[in-house]
């Protein structure tokens, strides 16, 4: 960009003097010299803190499905990588022998409670002993705890969608045996509910970000377009500053002046949504400072967004 404006000025400094307008003296001899070092040390070096721009990259959250319930799986309806809502059915585990323990604990239930009615009634009577109905008292609810556990696990044999998205490279068979541990899932879910799109910004970059600031996207799968959005946090931590618990004495180790992630919201959340996972671009963010820069900022991302037509880097 800084080439074309020093072209465009060459452009009509030639045409003024052709035309005789200014004289070609040392001063306009000079002056392109002079026209590059105001451009870079008054607009193309501030503007990068004014409008600073980095990479771009849509990430989503992975949810490792285990079952709750140990079993063999009966039905596997789901297909890969088809859109799923929050709660539809993912497989199914052998529920026969959750629905046993079911009516054994029901049947036991019913055969209490009969009791404790029959030993309440003596006790009112004077002919029972308190002692007896208190014990029955117990027993019923300690089965109606277990009962309720019972058909806790019923229930979780069919393993549900946790929110809106989709399962991907499903493996799962019908006959297969899981187990409810959590180092052994079986199926990787993918959330589409909430997209996240995280931008890199060079530290020396990002001392004006700011929540809400405006924000333009380009991305490689979407050639020729630009998004609009908004910043919506700053994340303040990156791995290089984060201390962790060990026995050892601190190790030095050469620093680097890793980026910050900003977190941005797209304002299209249909194209958000749309945007598989590890969909890759670049960001500029607009803040409230060297607002003059912000024009060339702008060009600089459409020449990046139509670029992408033919650069897959």
């Amino acid at each position: 960009m800084i080439v074309v404006l020093l072209n465009c000025y060459l452009a009509l400094l030639f045409i003024l003097v052709k035309l005789r307008i200014v004289p070609f003296n040392l001063f306009w001899k000079v002056s392109p010299v002079l026209v590059l070092l105001l451009l870079l040390i008054g607009l193309f070096i501030p503007m990068n803190w004014g409008a600073p721009q980095g990479s771009a990259l849509v990430v989503r959250h992975s949810v490792a499905i285990v079952p709750d319930v140990a079993g063999e799986v009966v039905d596997v309806p789901v297909q890969p990588n088809q859109p799923l809502k929050a709660g539809d059915v993912l497989f199914r585990i052998d529920p026969v022998p959750f629905q046993s323990q079911v009516d054994a604990l029901a049947a036991q239930l019913k055969f209490q409670e009969t009791r404790l009615a029959e030993m309440t009634q003596l006790q009112t009577r004077g002919t029972g002993r308190t002692f007896d109905v208190e014990q029955r008292e117990a027993e019923v609810e300690q089965l109606r705890a277990q009962l309720a556990g019972a058909k806790w696990n019923l229930d979780k044999t069919t393993v549900r969608a946790p929110a809106d998205g989709y399962v991907t490279n499903v493996a799962l068979r019908k006959g297969a045996r899981v187990a409810n541990l959590p180092l052994s899932p079986v199926m990787a879910f993918i959330d589409t509910s909430d997209t996240l799109v995280g931008v890199e910004i060079d530290q020396i970059d990002a001392r004006y970000l700011a929540p809400g600031q405006p924000v333009e996207l380009t991305f490689k799968m979407s050639p020729g377009t630009v998004q609009t959005g908004k910043v919506e946090s700053i994340l303040q931590a990156v791995a290089s500053g984060q201390v962790q618990t060990s026995g050892s004495a601190v190790m030095p180790k050469a620093l680097q002046a890793a980026p910050f992630v900003v977190r941005v919201r797209l304002d299209d959340e249909g194209f958000a949504r749309s945007l598989p996972a590890g969909s890759a671009g670049d960001a500029a963010i607009f803040t409230d400072r060297v607002k003059a820069a912000h024009v060339i900022r702008k060009v600089l991302l459409r020449q990046i967004a139509i670029t992408n037509y033919v650069n897959p880097f």
